[in-house]
């Protein structure tokens, strides 16, 4: 087996493991995520992949596939089981600007500038979340996320060809997941302190 499909495979298979724990916590209500967030992140996702793979990202863009179609499946549940948070005005800019992308694409052709802004609205959609984890970092799980910068890691190195259409998604969402992650063990540790 080559040592890109090993990758990819393992990518995936981490966004089964990273997502089963976040699932089960969101059906038994120990996990609250922001279901507006999910909704942007599912539609992002999804695109990026369609991206991905016309810029000949190849394997290293399934694992971004199978997880737009799982996040999805979060978003549902998060719509679903949590009905106390309330969406703004900032959340539905961030929603009309991801989809803006799909038009965007299609009158520039070149699928460079759909992940662009969909990067960039993937970075600004972590803004309610962010603000959701430091407030009640306790409602998240942290190796869920551990589990999705490593994913994006190894779908980077799976990656058929490297450019900033098939790399500059999972990079950032890389970084992103870093910067969650700080916040929330950070927070918890600053109210266990208190």
């Amino acid at each position: 087996m080559e040592l890109k499909q090993i990758l990819s495979g393992t990518a995936t298979i981490l966004t089964f493991i990273g997502f089963l724990p976040y699932i089960l916590g969101t059906l038994r209500g120990s996990i609250k995520p922001h279901y507006f967030s999910w909704v942007i992140w599912s539609i992002v996702t999804i695109i990026v992949f369609f991206a991905q793979i016309q810029g000949g990202g190849g394997l290293g863009a399934w694992p971004i596939g199978i997880s737009g179609i799982i996040t999805v499946v979060v978003a549902i549940l998060a719509y679903s089981r949590n009905t106390e948070i309330e969406i703004t005005l900032y959340d539905w800019m961030f929603l009309l600007l991801t989809l803006s992308a799909l038009p965007f694409w299609y009158f520039t052709s070149n699928p460079f500038w759909a992940v662009l802004l969909l990067t960039t609205v993937e970075l600004l959609g972590f803004g309610p979340t962010l603000t959701k984890a430091y407030q009640r970092p306790w409602e998240e799980n942290v190796t869920f996320f551990v589990l999705f910068m490593i994913r994006n890691a190894l779908a980077i190195t799976a990656l058929e060809r490297f450019t900033w259409t098939t790399v500059m998604f999972p990079a950032f969402g890389a970084a992103s997941c870093l910067i969650l992650i700080s916040t929330i063990l950070i927070r918890r540790a600053s109210l266990t302190s208190s």
